[in-house]
């Protein structure tokens, strides 16, 4: 029987509003430098909350190729082909050195909302006397919409996008399971490898919760609301939390079998030793009880037979939501006792299918550089949150092994452990 090849990471790439590009990153997470900011992108003097973690300097122009593709390409669509093209070149994997027939894409995505410019002369057309006329949308939209205009909203266009730019001819998926997604992606991807479908893969999330449309439409029941002092708002597990806070970001990663990267001489910033995932059933609304996440936690430990003394840190979900964080906290004191926790939405908020891959980010970085990155804005413990977060300054002489959780509404939960490169 053939063993299991060893998957590896070798390429990140990131768009976050602390910073594009990992050494950006890195550097903001350092400093302790908040990417929340007030909404500038368009006009948001109407909405309750006026503030999220939006990214002001990223040009699409700079990435995209070819240029008429931005006709097509959602904002998150964009970030998440930029984060793909830093990956590759921080990977040192130049277009055409790759196999295309074993080089995949796994990408995972939210529900892209429509833009309002592009909707706003069908609606128009659809305004009798002062009333919305369904009867008319049909025939406006046939003719005001613009013939490709659906090809934005897909989800699965991001993966395609970046495959067709990278040449990438092997595997291609799409997870759109809200905030797991890209975890969830992750552990398709190694698996994808491991099977031996592949050899490389182009993996990541990407998420835009400051679009407008998604602003109405999840309205602000979840939100901190704290505009007073907007870059503590995110507060993960602190007791004066009063919500999460919205952002936009992408990240990605190249992974590798360990032997194809050996072969090509190629840098390993993390070993992947094993990914899981458990849901729990939520009937008629019932609140999340935590399940899945003690699941997904036991099942990680159990794949990869380490015990919690083995790991250095938690990565959490940490959304900063009431009731979620004191779960998850639940979860992880009672399967994993103290151990150390980092919440790295407190820095870019809540990037919901780009929250993944982005958090895991900063867990490897973190390694690299022998420490844990901190939490933002924790100051005062919740007793109901039974967790040692890493806050004021990073956590020194762990073991450099992380677990990497992520929590969806709908109960499942992900979970990715990494290592260190030998």
């Amino acid at each position: 029987m053939r063993d299991t090849p060893e998957v590896v990471i070798t390429g990140i790439g990131i768009v976050s509003s602390i910073g594009i590009g990992q050494e950006a990153f890195w550097k903001s997470l350092l400093a302790g430098s908040s990417g929340v900011k007030t909404i500038e992108a368009f006009d948001a003097s109407s909405l309750p909350v006026r503030f999220g973690a939006h990214i002001p300097d990223f040009d699409p122009k700079l990435y995209i190729r070819p240029r008429k593709s931005l006709k097509v390409m959602s904002r998150e669509i964009q970030m998440g082909f930029a984060a793909a093209d830093m990956a590759m070149i921080d990977a040192s994997l130049a277009t055409g050195t790759v196999d295309p027939d074993r080089f995949g894409v796994v990408f995972g995505s939210d529900m892209i909302y429509a833009d309002l410019e592009d909707l706003e002369g069908t609606y128009r057309r659809c305004i009798t006397a002062g009333h919305f006329d369904f009867s008319c949308w049909a025939e406006a939209a046939a003719e005001e919409l613009q013939p490709l205009w659906l090809l934005k909203h897909l989800p699965n266009m991001t993966a395609s996008h970046i495959a067709i730019a990278q040449d990438a001819r092997g595997p291609n998926n799409s997870i759109v399971l809200g905030d797991v997604s890209s975890l969830l992606a992750i552990s398709e991807a190694t698996s994808v490898i491991q099977r031996g479908w592949a050899d490389v893969m182009l993996v990541g999330g990407s998420g835009c919760r400051l679009h407008p449309n998604a602003l109405v439409a999840r309205g602000d029941g979840l939100l901190s609301h704290r505009s007073h002092d907007f870059q503590k708002a995110s507060r993960p597990f602190d007791r004066d939390r009063d919500g999460l806070v919205n952002g936009e970001g992408a990240g990605v990663f190249v992974l590798e079998s360990l032997a194809h990267a050996k072969r090509r001489g190629g840098r390993i910033h993390a070993r992947i030793l094993g990914t899981a995932s458990r849901c729990e059933s939520r009937h008629n609304g019932t609140p999340l009880s935590g399940r899945s996440l003690v699941g997904v936690i036991q099942a990680i430990l159990r794949n990869t037979s380490l015990t919690p003394n083995d790991i250095g840190h938690i990565n959490a979900h940490g959304a900063s939501s009431i009731e979620v964080d004191r779960v998850e906290a639940a979860a992880i004191a009672a399967t994993l006792g103290d151990i150390p926790v980092t919440a790295p939405k407190s820095f870019f908020g809540h990037l919901g299918a780009g929250s993944g891959v982005t958090e895991l980010a900063v867990s490897i970085l973190g390694i690299e550089h022998g420490v844990v990155p901190y939490t933002l804005n924790y100051d005062h413990p919740d007793p109901l949150c039974p967790v040692n977060v890493v806050h004021n300054v990073p956590l020194r002489g762990r073991p450099p092994v992380a677990i990497s959780l992520n929590l969806a509404s709908t109960g499942q939960a992900a979970a990715v452990m990494i290592a260190a490169a030998e």
